[in-house]
């Protein structure tokens, strides 16, 4: 399989930590069962944004990734790496400049979002069998985005629901200010006694 060994360490001076390496081997273990519409969990993932730590420009590069990505749902059974260049990548990114690419693509990896699988010269590219299917593929894993999918999900649910309750709530308040500068304004017409101008 080829998701099955993702490289631990990374190739050349990346930087690497105990915690990154933990979510990197708990993101091997893909449910073969389960599957995802890849646009569904970068919809949610854009909506859990905050809680997830990332900006909207390395939404922009996980948007590109997964653009590469060639069904529609992710799925162990059809392999989750995706292998583009960085002229590629930076292309469907909208022009991104490699430099700043390169740093979004870390903080994706740092987020948990998608990891590194390295090949040993760090180039990204795939093997093909025999038959013309590819065997092995060197690049950017999706992997955690099935793996977290329950939870970006429910982060993404979660985000939305406050974002509702906060509007009606908006909603209260306007109608409450209407209705106390309105009964002031009715309470001067009648002259009825008290401090009016306060309450307006």
């Amino acid at each position: 399989d080829m998701n099955s060994d993702i490289v631990a360490t990374p190739f050349g001076r990346r930087g690497v930590s105990l915690c990154r390496l933990a979510r990197q081997f708990a993101s091997k273990s893909v449910d073969p069962d389960k599957s995802i519409d890849k646009w569904k969990i970068f919809r949610a993932a854009c909506e859990a944004r905050p809680y997830l730590g990332i900006s909207d420009r390395s939404l922009a590069v996980l948007n590109a990734l997964i653009s590469f990505y060639p069904k529609a749902e992710l799925s162990e059974e059809n392999g989750l790496v995706v292998f583009p260049s960085n002229q590629q990548l930076s292309l469907r990114a909208h022009g991104m400049p490699e430099q700043t690419l390169r740093r979004h693509l870390a903080a994706l990896v740092d987020a948990g979002l998608i990891l590194r699988k390295d090949s040993p010269n760090g180039k990204r590219y795939a093997r093909k069998d025999r038959s013309g299917d590819i065997s092995e593929a060197f690049g950017f894993s999706l992997a955690p985005l099935i793996t977290r999918s329950d939870e970006i999900l429910a982060i993404a649910s979660q985000v939305v629901d406050d974002r509702i309750q906060l509007q009606r709530l908006r909603e209260k308040i306007s109608l409450c200010r209407r209705d106390i500068i309105r009964f002031a304004e009715i309470a001067v017409e009648e002259n009825v006694r008290g401090d009016w101008s306060l309450f307006q």
